[in-house]
């Protein structure tokens, strides 16, 4: 493979920096979210299975949202269509407010979902912008380079989410001597108490959010855009029919279901693994923060990997390291499967700009609505985690407990990961 090709080129590199800065601020959203699971389950007395509908809500929004994004991109810019996606993602984290207000589970669902209209639109835009910011040869590193970031403001989000949302919450605090919840065998007026609180504490994170996810929208607002690698025809009957006869692209939607899956899966459930330890909530986030910054390292080492080894290769044995740790976390019971589960992250680092670059490889003027695709494919992040819930709900499967066994899904998404790998690499050999 050559190395001589710049990954980024001086004219592009303001444009880079602006756009790269989007994929930290989704991030944060994305992770943020995902123990916010557990946080609902205790507050609003829930399943797992219902709990899990915020994953529902967050990742629904995608599907919804990718196809018209790309369309929308398709007729004006990459700019508008950034802009757009900006003041979604403000509406529905500033819905949160509202929403706490009024102590209704629902309402926190359609704010979710209103937010990832906007981060669809960020994602649909963003992904393929960067893919054209420079050679071909190189566009696959570029966007693992851009996607780099990502994981960065996912840690903050997690971050976050354990030190100022996690830590906070009263229900959580309410144990007994064994360490066992007891929010819910307390007096009604004790639990309206609390859960007036507690929500309020979920509340703020989101409200900050939409203010500074305004701010972004006005410095991108004043900034001029390369008008690059977009479509001014729109013909998605034809680039529809083009994308489904193209079998690596038809295949990488697939496969990128499947990660997405895998990823909301390891990150939401990482809590209720360690929870089965008897480790509380905020110190079970924190083994959800060291997954991400170990994520975050391995995604700078796999994109320096790619200059010298193909990605379809590292994409087929990455998936297989995956297949071993989570086979660990599965089958070993106590703290060392709870570290072969944090250590899966090392091996999903690469895995979702490279399906995504691999997939959209030289389909040209189909990119935008092949971007819409594989973010529309993000909705197996809404499919997965209530089947897993409702697993962990049965308390124990045979000889493991529920929650272990409940990682089963994970690997077989990592399955068909590796399969994707294989067969990609074997069609370009």
């Amino acid at each position: 493979m050559s190395s001589k090709a710049k990954v980024v080129e001086k004219q592009y590199l303001i444009p880079f920096i602006l756009i790269t800065s989007l994929f930290a601020l989704w991030g944060f959203a994305n992770d943020i979210t995902n123990p916010m699971v557990a946080a609902f389950k205790t507050v609003m007395e829930i399943s797992n299975a219902k709990a899990s509908l915020v994953q529902f809500a967050f990742y629904g929004g995608y599907a919804t949202m990718a196809i018209p994004a790309a369309l929308f991109v398709q007729k004006f810019s990459y700019k508008k269509g950034i802009l757009l996606g900006l003041a979604l993602y403000a509406t529905g984290a500033l819905l949160f407010w509202p929403a706490a207000q009024y102590q209704a589970f629902g309402f926190f669902l359609i704010s979710l979902y209103i937010l990832t209209f906007g981060l669809a639109f960020l994602e649909t835009t963003s992904n393929p912008f960067i893919l054209s910011l420079g050679s071909e040869e190189t566009s696959t590193r570029r966007l693992n380079l851009a996607q780099a970031f990502n994981p960065m403001g996912s840690l903050l989000g997690m971050f976050v989410a354990s030190r100022i949302v996690l830590a906070a919450l009263e229900s959580d605090k309410q144990r007994n001597a064994a360490g066992e919840l007891i929010f819910s065998s307390l007096d009604e007026a004790t639990k309206a108490t609390i859960r007036t609180n507690d929500l309020m504490i979920i509340r703020d994170p989101y409200v900050i959010l939409g203010l500074i996810v305004i701010m972004m929208f006005v410095v991108i607002a004043l900034v001029k855009m390369p008008q690059t690698g977009h479509a001014n025809q729109i013909r998605p009957i034809e680039s529809f029919k083009r994308l489904l006869q193209n079998k690596i692209y038809r295949e990488g939607v697939v496969a990128q279901v499947f990660y997405v899956a895998a990823q909301i899966m390891c990150w939401t459930f990482i809590i209720q693994y360690a929870d089965n330890l008897g480790i509380d909530k905020a110190t079970a986030q924190m083994y959800n923060i060291v997954a991400m910054g170990i994520f975050l390292c391995s995604r700078f080492i796999s994109t320096f990997l790619m200059k010298y080894v193909n990605s379809r290769k590292l994409l087929m044995l990455f998936a297989f390291g995956g297949i071993i740790t989570i086979t660990g976390a599965i089958f070993i019971e106590g703290m060392f499967g709870l570290y072969c589960l944090v250590a899966t992250s090392a091996f999903m680092s690469l895995m979702f700009p490279t399906i995504y670059g691999i997939a959209l490889e030289g389909i040209g003027e189909d990119a935008t609505l092949g971007a819409a695709g594989l973010v529309m494919a993000i909705v197996g992040g809404a499919l997965m985690p209530p089947l897993q819930g409702s697993i962990i709900d049965l308390g124990r499967v045979g000889f493991l407990p529920a929650v272990n066994f409940s990682f089963v899904l994970p690997l077989v998404c990592f399955i068909v990961i590796a399969t994707y790998g294989y067969r990609t690499q074997k069609h370009v050999a």
